[in-house]
């Protein structure tokens, strides 16, 4: 391996952890009570992003349903071709974008808006369109991506998932959701042997 490549790795570690480090000054403390209380409030939850913010979002809808917030990933092309019928009034959608401006996104939040759908938007612009239409904002705050272009989707990946990892603890906290309850519907693998076991 090119001693390049080496300095690449150890630089990535540090680039995120510093990324890490920093987002908690952009932490809101009212947005993120709000964004906790619609989601622990809310009868369904969908979550939309594109490329990266998506594949993200999909992880965001698994944490929720891991703690029995009935979630889906709506895909942002399915979405305008009847996907969104799965909202309904009181529901929340999470929209993510880091420049708040992904065109795809803008038809969603407007079938949002008509149902009765609250909106929460986590993105770094928030002056952008996805900011200014939602109900809560939750900062997005990247230093810079691993690579050296400063172009691959990595430390803003992690940056989002932050921010959906930290909701999650939250909203657990906020619902009283107990290991015993996760037991129950996480059966499989070492995490379920081990909550099983011990609520035996």
């Amino acid at each position: 391996m090119k001693p390049e490549s080496l300095k690449a790795i150890r630089d990535a570690y540090d680039i995120e952890q510093a990324c890490i480090c920093e987002m908690k000054d952009y932490i809101d403390e009212e947005q993120f009570a709000k964004a906790v209380e619609l989601l622990s409030n809310a009868p369904r939850i969908g979550t939309c992003g594109c490329g990266h913010s998506g594949i993200i979002c999909q992880h965001m809808a698994h944490l929720m349903c891991c703690i029995e917030r009935p979630a889906r990933f709506i895909s942002p092309a399915e979405a305008v071709h009847g996907a969104t019928g799965f909202l309904q009034s009181g529901d929340v959608m999470i929209f993510a974008s880091r420049g708040g401006k992904t065109k795809e996104l803008l038809p969603i939040v407007d079938i949002c808006k008509a149902k009765g759908v609250s909106i929460i938007t986590v993105t770094e612009n928030m002056e952008s369109p996805l900011a200014q239409a939602a109900d809560v904002v939750l900062k997005q705050h990247v230093n810079k991506e691993t690579d050296k272009w400063n172009a691959q989707g990595t430390t803003s990946t992690t940056a989002l998932c932050m921010i959906f990892h930290a909701l999650q603890a939250a909203v657990i906290e906020e619902t009283g959701y107990q290991a015993e309850q996760f037991a129950l519907i996480h059966p499989g693998g070492a995490v379920g042997e081990r909550l099983n076991n011990k609520a035996l």
